[in-house]
């Protein structure tokens, strides 16, 4: 419309070689913010990472790699007052792309979701870290909207249980996802999980809730690294559960030692002393479940518990002949007989820790 207004002044004048040279400038002027818009401006493809409250300048440094003329992005940027709308995310910027569609999708905050990743972490720190990698969110703003009180109390969940909410597998998530969104969406697909294959039911059935069936199969999978052992060892532990005696589990000796102790220390053998340890941990002083999980079990040690053999086990001991597997007993009677033979052949082995 403009150009037009101007043809029409510019016909009036008297000197056509003014106007012809005008008019070719006003033309190549307006190709020249044609391209300056719409034409490639993209010379290679890649991923832009652009944080929460993040400036113009941060954005068009962290571009710049990618672009052909960082001055042209400027202008266009001004001009569709993208300063002003930054939105953080992980963009995918492609190769060939122009000043126009890379503002728009940056703009309209048009990312691609990334596929985040985790399983047997054995902590909350340690599966915040893991998260950490992976999303915007640090570790420490995760760790705190995990044990944040409020959350905790409105969803019958304690610091010691609330592990049990993050079921290992993959997930989709925007890079630019809070710890906060992360959190709440754990809490949707634990519920989820729990509705899905009876899951619900069957812990019903075995007078279980879900949190007290995740603490089971984290002991059954530190127990064995056996996918088809686990049933076995969980239609164990839930004999011993029905009958009213203490599970008598090491690893949550281990773990309970850990826990007082240090993390990192490696433990391959538990010993009469360790049994005497104080802590709610520690199922050879206490009945029933200790307070929550000791590490964070795959879905087969969860399954295993829900589906567990029918058999009449109550004891169990590491095998020396088979070694990754148990050797299951009866009775008391045959357990003793069974771990007399592996005591011997663990001291045998020099290991005295």
């Amino acid at each position: 419309m403009i150009l037009k207004i101007l043809t029409v002044i510019l016909s009036q004048l008297k000197s056509r070689k003014i106007y012809i040279f005008i008019l070719l400038f006003l033309h190549a002027l307006g190709f020249f913010i044609y391209g300056t818009i719409y034409y490639n401006n993209v010379k290679k493809s890649g991923y832009v990472l652009i944080p929460h409250n993040s400036n113009f300048t941060e954005v068009r440094h962290m571009l710049t790699p990618y672009l052909k003329s960082e001055r042209t992005f400027k202008w266009v940027s001004q001009l569709k007052k993208y300063p002003a709308k930054i939105k953080s995310g992980r963009y995918y910027i492609e190769k060939g792309m122009s000043n126009n569609t890379l503002i728009n999708k940056l703009r309209s905050g048009s990312q691609k979701p990334i596929t985040v990743i985790f399983n047997n972490q054995n902590s909350l720190e340690l599966l915040a870290g893991t998260i950490a990698k992976q999303i915007e969110a640090d570790s420490t703003s995760l760790l705190k909207v995990m044990l944040d009180s409020t959350f905790l109390k409105e969803n019958n969940l304690t610091a010691d249980n609330t592990l049990g909410i993050y079921i290992p597998n993959s997930y989709q998530f925007y890079w630019n996802t809070s710890a906060k969104k992360f959190r709440n969406k754990m809490l949707g697909n634990f519920k989820h999980f729990w509705h899905k294959n009876s899951r619900q039911e069957k812990a019903d059935s075995l007078n279980l809730s879900p949190l007290q069936i995740y603490t089971l199969a984290s002991i059954v999978q530190k127990e064995t690294a056996k996918v088809e052992e686990r049933p076995i060892v969980a239609g164990l532990y839930l004999n011993r559960i029905k009958r009213g005696w203490a599970l008598q589990a090491d690893p949550t000796v281990i773990f309970a030692l850990k826990k007082m102790y240090n993390k990192d220390t490696v433990i391959k053998r538990v010993l009469n002393k360790d049994l005497r340890i104080k802590s709610p941990y520690n199922t050879y002083l206490n009945k029933g479940l200790p307070p929550g999980p000791i590490a964070m079990p795959d879905v087969s040690s969860i399954d295993a518990v829900l589906n567990p053999a029918q058999h009449n086990y109550f004891f169990m001991c590491a095998s020396t002949t088979n070694f990754g597997y148990h050797e299951f007993a009866r009775s008391s009677f045959q357990h003793a007989i069974n771990a007399e033979k592996y005591r011997r052949w663990i001291s045998k082995q020099g290991i005295r820790r």
